[in-house]
C-alpha cells in the first residue's frame, strides 16, 4: 500500500494511493488520520486505511494529479543516516568500506517535498546530490535481539535525496557531517511511501540524472550493511520513534567524486528508487 501527502506546504492532506487498471487513485485519509506521521503508524493506521478502502468509507481526491506533493511523510522526531554504504561510493570519497555503519544525523526541519525547488545555501560552492533508499519506522525500536526482527518495525520505504555540502560536511566542520547535511530542503522524501509488504527492499536500482545526463546507477543488492542490519545496528544505540526516517546511504557518481561538477542554480536533479517514484528539484540561488 502507498501512502502520500498532497496540496500545499503545511497545509497537506493526508492520502493513500491504490491502482486502478494501471492509473493511480488517490483517497482522502483525512477521516482518520490528521497525516502520515509516526501516530499514524503507531496506531494502526495502515491497517485501519486498508479497511477503509475495502468498505468504499473513503473519497477519491479530486485533482489529485494537479497538487502539490508533500513529504511523503510529516516531519519525523529524528532523520538517522547511513554513511558509505556502498564499496564503490567509499573508494570515490578516498576511504576504505568501514567495518560498523557509519552513523550522522540531520535536522528533522530539513524534509521538503519530492519536487520542490531547493535553495542552493548562502556561500556554498559544494551542493550535491545523493539518491537513497530512506526507511521508515513503525514503531518504538530499541534493543532488538537480530537483523530478523527488524522488517516487523519498520513501516515502510521511500525515495529520498540526502542533498549535501561537501565544503560545509568535510572542510569545516570539525569532523562532525552534520553540518553539511542540514540546510534548509535538504531532504527531499517521497513521493510515496510503499508498506514492506510491496518492496523487495535489498534488491532495488537506484538512479539520480543532473540536467537529463546520468549520474548514479546500482542496487540496494550492493549494500555494506543491508536494510535489516542497519535497523538492528542503529537499535542497539538509538531509540527509534514510529514515523522516524533512515537514510541508508548512497552508491558511486556523485560530485564528490571528482567526475563531475557540483549542482549550481538553475541546475535540475533527478534521483528514482525502483517501485518507490521519482523527484524533480530544480536548484536556485539564495536571495537574502
Amino acid at each position: 500500500m502507498k501512502f502520500a501527502r498532497l496540496g500545499s506546504a503545511g497545509h497537506e492532506t493526508p492520502a493513500a494511493i491504490v491502482d486502478k487498471d494501471g492509473t493511480p487513485v488517490c483517497y482522502d485519509l483525512s477521516p482518520l488520520t490528521n497525516d502520515i506521521d509516526g501516530a499514524f503508524f503507531a496506531s494502526g493506521g495502515v491497517a485501519e486505511a486498508r479497511r477503509a478502502l475495502t468498505v468504499g468509507a473513503l473519497t477519491q481526491i479530486p485533482d489529485a494529479a494537479g497538487q502539490r506533493v508533500g513529504s511523503a511523510i510529516a516531519r519525523p522526531s529524528s532523520i538517522i543516516c547511513i554513511g558509505m554504504n556502498y564499496a564503490a561510493h567509499a573508494a570515490e570519497s578516498g576511504s576504505a568500506p568501514p567495518e560498523v555503519p557509519i552513523i550522522f544525523l540531520k535536522t528533522a526541519n530539513t524534509i521538503a517535498g519530492p519536487n520542490d525547488d531547493v535553495t542552493i545555501p548562502k556561500g556554498s560552492e559544494k551542493t550535491d546530490w545523493e539518491v537513497e533508499l530512506g526507511v521508515v519506522i513503525g514503531k518504538r525500536t530499541s534493543y532488538l535481539d537480530s537483523p530478523a526482527d527488524s522488517i516487523r518495525h519498520i513501516a515502510g520505504f521511500v525515495t529520498a535525496n540526502d542533498l549535501s555540502e561537501r565544503a560545509f560536511q568535510l572542510e569545516v566542520s570539525g569532523g562532525q557531517w552534520s553540518k553539511g547535511k542540514s540546510c534548509a530542503g535538504f531532504s527531499p522524501v517521497g513521493p510515496w511511501v510503499s508498506t514492506p509488504d510491496e518492496v523487495e527492499y535489498n534488491n532495488l536500482r537506484l538512479r539520480s540524472w543532473v540536467n537529463g545526463e546520468p549520474r548514479q546507477d546500482s542496487r540496494t543488492s550492493d549494500f555494506i550493511f543491508d536494510v535489516d542490519d542497519i535497523v538492528w545496528h542503529l537499535s542497539q544505540y538509538l531509540v527509534l520513534e514510529p514515523g522516524d526516517l533512515i537514510m541508508t546511504g548512497t552508491p558511486q557518481g556523485v560530485a564528490l567524486s571528482g567526475d563531475y561538477p557540483y549542482l549550481k542554480p538553475g541546475d535540475v536533479c533527478e534521483i528514482d528508487v525502483e517501485g518507490l517514484g521519482r523527484q524533480r528539484q530544480k536548484f536556485v540561488a539564495y536571495t537574502s
